[in-house]
Protein backbone atom coordinates (compact mmCIF):
# COMPACT_ATOMS: atom_id res chain seq x y z
CA UNK A 1 0.00 0.00 0.00
CA UNK A 2 2.77 2.43 0.92
CA UNK A 3 4.69 1.80 -2.32
CA UNK A 4 1.52 2.31 -4.33
CA UNK A 5 0.96 5.61 -2.54
CA UNK A 6 4.50 6.68 -3.42
CA UNK A 7 3.94 5.77 -7.04
CA UNK A 8 0.67 7.70 -7.23
CA UNK A 9 2.33 10.71 -5.66
CA UNK A 10 5.22 10.42 -8.10
CA UNK A 11 2.77 10.55 -10.99
CA UNK A 12 1.17 13.58 -9.39
CA UNK A 13 4.50 15.35 -8.89
CA UNK A 14 6.38 14.08 -11.96
CA UNK A 15 7.44 17.61 -12.85
CA UNK A 16 9.28 17.88 -9.55
CA UNK A 17 11.32 14.78 -10.39
CA UNK A 18 11.94 15.97 -13.94
CA UNK A 19 13.09 19.46 -12.98
CA UNK A 20 16.65 18.56 -11.81
CA UNK A 21 17.09 16.26 -14.81
CA UNK A 22 16.10 19.01 -17.24
CA UNK A 23 18.40 21.52 -15.55
CA UNK A 24 21.38 19.15 -15.58
CA UNK A 25 20.64 18.02 -19.15
CA UNK A 26 20.64 21.64 -20.30
CA UNK A 27 23.90 22.29 -18.43
CA UNK A 28 25.55 19.21 -19.95
CA UNK A 29 24.36 20.14 -23.44
CA UNK A 30 25.86 23.62 -23.10
CA UNK A 31 29.15 22.71 -21.43
CA UNK A 32 30.04 19.15 -22.44
CA UNK A 33 33.09 18.79 -24.64
CA UNK A 34 34.35 15.34 -25.64
CA UNK A 35 37.78 14.59 -24.20
CA UNK A 36 40.55 15.04 -26.75
CA UNK A 37 42.21 11.77 -27.78
CA UNK A 38 45.48 10.87 -26.09
CA UNK A 39 48.11 8.56 -27.55
CA UNK A 40 50.70 6.59 -25.64
CA UNK A 41 54.06 5.23 -26.70
CA UNK A 42 55.62 2.45 -24.63
CA UNK A 43 59.32 1.70 -25.14
CA UNK A 44 61.35 -0.95 -23.39
CA UNK A 45 65.11 -0.68 -23.03
CA UNK A 46 67.71 -3.18 -21.91
CA UNK A 47 70.89 -2.07 -20.19
CA UNK A 48 74.34 -3.55 -19.95
CA UNK A 49 78.04 -2.81 -20.16
CA UNK A 50 81.00 -4.78 -21.43
CA UNK A 51 82.34 -7.17 -18.75
CA UNK A 52 85.75 -6.25 -17.43
CA UNK A 53 88.14 -8.14 -15.20
CA UNK A 54 90.70 -10.90 -15.18
CA UNK A 55 88.07 -13.60 -15.44
CA UNK A 56 84.83 -12.98 -17.35
CA UNK A 57 83.25 -16.11 -15.84
CA UNK A 58 84.16 -15.14 -12.31
CA UNK A 59 83.04 -11.54 -12.70
CA UNK A 60 79.80 -12.29 -14.63
CA UNK A 61 77.69 -11.44 -11.59
CA UNK A 62 78.96 -7.88 -11.45
CA UNK A 63 78.03 -6.85 -15.03
CA UNK A 64 74.51 -8.15 -14.39
CA UNK A 65 74.32 -6.22 -11.15
CA UNK A 66 75.64 -3.12 -12.92
CA UNK A 67 73.01 -3.44 -15.63
CA UNK A 68 70.28 -3.43 -12.99
CA UNK A 69 71.75 -0.30 -11.43
CA UNK A 70 71.92 1.38 -14.85
CA UNK A 71 68.30 0.47 -15.64
CA UNK A 72 67.13 1.90 -12.34
CA UNK A 73 69.24 5.03 -12.75
CA UNK A 74 68.10 5.81 -16.30
CA UNK A 75 64.47 5.20 -15.36
CA UNK A 76 64.87 7.77 -12.59
CA UNK A 77 66.62 10.26 -14.87
CA UNK A 78 63.90 10.05 -17.54
CA UNK A 79 61.32 11.78 -15.35
CA UNK A 80 63.53 14.72 -14.31
CA UNK A 81 63.38 18.34 -15.45
CA UNK A 82 66.95 18.20 -16.74
CA UNK A 83 66.19 15.23 -18.98
CA UNK A 84 63.03 16.90 -20.31
CA UNK A 85 65.05 20.03 -21.10
CA UNK A 86 67.59 17.98 -23.06
CA UNK A 87 64.81 16.32 -25.05
CA UNK A 88 63.22 19.73 -25.68
CA UNK A 89 66.52 20.97 -27.12
CA UNK A 90 66.75 17.93 -29.40
CA UNK A 91 63.24 18.64 -30.67
CA UNK A 92 64.04 22.32 -31.21
CA UNK A 93 66.87 21.23 -33.51
CA UNK A 94 64.19 19.34 -35.47
CA UNK A 95 62.01 22.49 -35.61
CA UNK A 96 59.49 21.21 -33.07
CA UNK A 97 59.05 23.54 -30.11
CA UNK A 98 57.83 21.74 -26.98
CA UNK A 99 58.29 23.13 -23.48
CA UNK A 100 60.31 20.98 -21.09
CA UNK A 101 57.53 21.18 -18.51
CA UNK A 102 55.01 19.71 -20.95
CA UNK A 103 57.39 16.85 -21.70
CA UNK A 104 58.15 16.10 -18.07
CA UNK A 105 54.43 15.99 -17.20
CA UNK A 106 53.83 13.30 -19.83
CA UNK A 107 56.82 11.01 -19.23
CA UNK A 108 56.62 8.08 -16.84
CA UNK A 109 59.07 5.26 -16.26
CA UNK A 110 59.44 1.90 -14.58
CA UNK A 111 62.15 -0.70 -14.36
CA UNK A 112 62.55 -4.38 -13.57
CA UNK A 113 66.01 -5.86 -13.17
CA UNK A 114 67.95 -4.98 -16.36
CA UNK A 115 64.95 -3.61 -18.28
CA UNK A 116 63.41 -0.17 -17.94
CA UNK A 117 60.26 1.12 -19.60
CA UNK A 118 59.38 4.60 -20.79
CA UNK A 119 55.74 5.70 -21.14
CA UNK A 120 54.97 8.88 -23.04
CA UNK A 121 51.51 10.39 -23.59
CA UNK A 122 50.69 13.05 -26.18
CA UNK A 123 47.57 14.27 -28.03
CA UNK A 124 49.11 14.24 -31.52
CA UNK A 125 50.18 10.80 -32.84
CA UNK A 126 52.84 12.08 -35.26
CA UNK A 127 54.42 14.34 -32.64
CA UNK A 128 54.15 11.52 -30.11
CA UNK A 129 56.42 9.35 -32.26
CA UNK A 130 58.85 12.20 -32.95
CA UNK A 131 59.14 13.06 -29.27
CA UNK A 132 59.52 9.38 -28.34
CA UNK A 133 62.42 9.11 -30.80
CA UNK A 134 64.07 12.11 -29.15
CA UNK A 135 63.58 10.53 -25.71
CA UNK A 136 65.10 7.29 -26.96
CA UNK A 137 68.06 9.08 -28.52
CA UNK A 138 68.77 11.01 -25.33
CA UNK A 139 68.75 7.80 -23.28
CA UNK A 140 70.89 5.73 -25.63
CA UNK A 141 73.31 8.40 -26.85
CA UNK A 142 73.76 10.76 -23.91
CA UNK A 143 73.63 8.62 -20.76
CA UNK A 144 77.16 9.69 -19.82
CA UNK A 145 75.94 13.29 -19.44
CA UNK A 146 73.96 12.16 -16.40
CA UNK A 147 76.35 9.48 -15.14
CA UNK A 148 80.00 10.20 -16.03
CA UNK A 149 80.98 6.67 -15.01
CA UNK A 150 79.20 5.46 -18.16
CA UNK A 151 81.55 7.44 -20.40
CA UNK A 152 83.56 5.20 -22.69
CA UNK A 153 81.62 2.00 -21.97
CA UNK A 154 79.71 1.92 -25.25
CA UNK A 155 75.93 2.11 -25.39
CA UNK A 156 74.57 1.31 -21.92
CA UNK A 157 70.92 1.21 -23.06
CA UNK A 158 69.39 -0.40 -26.14
CA UNK A 159 65.82 0.09 -27.23
CA UNK A 160 63.71 -3.02 -27.80
CA UNK A 161 60.45 -1.47 -29.02
CA UNK A 162 59.94 0.98 -31.85
CA UNK A 163 57.64 3.84 -30.82
CA UNK A 164 54.04 3.18 -31.81
CA UNK A 165 51.27 5.61 -30.78
CA UNK A 166 48.38 3.63 -29.27
CA UNK A 167 45.09 5.42 -28.64
CA UNK A 168 44.37 5.43 -24.91
CA UNK A 169 40.96 4.77 -23.39
CA UNK A 170 39.37 7.68 -21.51
CA UNK A 171 40.60 8.01 -17.95
CA UNK A 172 38.53 6.64 -15.07
CA UNK A 173 38.09 10.18 -13.77
CA UNK A 174 36.61 11.45 -17.04
CA UNK A 175 34.29 8.47 -17.22
CA UNK A 176 33.11 8.89 -13.64
CA UNK A 177 32.53 12.61 -14.10
CA UNK A 178 30.89 12.23 -17.50
CA UNK A 179 27.33 13.21 -18.49
CA UNK A 180 25.90 9.82 -17.49
CA UNK A 181 26.83 10.21 -13.83
CA UNK A 182 25.57 13.79 -13.70
CA UNK A 183 22.20 12.76 -15.15
CA UNK A 184 21.98 9.82 -12.74
CA UNK A 185 22.59 12.13 -9.79
CA UNK A 186 19.94 14.47 -11.17
CA UNK A 187 17.43 11.59 -11.27
CA UNK A 188 18.27 10.70 -7.67
CA UNK A 189 17.89 14.34 -6.65
CA UNK A 190 14.52 14.53 -8.41
CA UNK A 191 13.22 11.44 -6.63
CA UNK A 192 14.49 12.82 -3.33
CA UNK A 193 12.56 16.03 -3.96
CA UNK A 194 9.39 14.04 -4.64
CA UNK A 195 9.81 12.07 -1.40
CA UNK A 196 10.48 15.25 0.55
CA UNK A 197 7.41 16.85 -0.96
CA UNK A 198 5.36 13.75 -0.09
CA UNK A 199 6.24 13.96 3.59
CA UNK A 200 5.80 17.74 3.76
CA UNK A 201 2.56 17.88 1.78
CA UNK A 202 -0.30 18.82 4.20
CA UNK A 203 -3.10 17.86 1.80
CA UNK A 204 -5.20 14.68 1.73
CA UNK A 205 -5.97 13.49 -1.78
CA UNK A 206 -8.03 10.31 -1.29
CA UNK A 207 -9.63 8.04 1.28
CA UNK A 208 -6.39 6.17 1.86
CA UNK A 209 -4.72 9.41 2.93
CA UNK A 210 -7.60 10.08 5.33
CA UNK A 211 -7.34 6.61 6.86
CA UNK A 212 -3.58 6.97 7.16
CA UNK A 213 -4.17 10.15 9.13
CA UNK A 214 -6.22 8.11 11.64
CA UNK A 215 -9.66 9.41 10.64
CA UNK A 216 -12.44 6.85 10.32
CA UNK A 217 -14.42 7.20 7.09
CA UNK A 218 -18.18 6.75 7.42
CA UNK A 219 -19.01 7.36 3.78
CA UNK A 220 -17.84 8.96 0.56
CA UNK A 221 -19.41 11.37 -1.91
CA UNK A 222 -19.12 9.98 -5.45
CA UNK A 223 -17.16 12.12 -7.86
CA UNK A 224 -15.53 14.30 -5.20
CA UNK A 225 -11.96 14.93 -6.38
CA UNK A 226 -10.97 18.07 -4.51
CA UNK A 227 -8.06 17.72 -2.11
CA UNK A 228 -8.84 17.85 1.58
CA UNK A 229 -6.80 20.00 3.94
Amino acid sequence: MELRSYFKYLLRRWWLAALPVLVVAAYVALTFRPASPTYQVVMRFVTGTEPAGLSVDYDRYYPWLTSEYVANALADVAVTQGFAQAVSERLAAQHLQVAAGALQANIASDNFQSVFIIYFNWPDPAQCVQIAEAISAELTENAAAYFPQLDGVGTPARRLDAPYPALMAPSLRSRLLGPGLKLLLAVVAGLALVLLSYYLDPYLYNSEDVETAGVKILGAVPGAKRALH
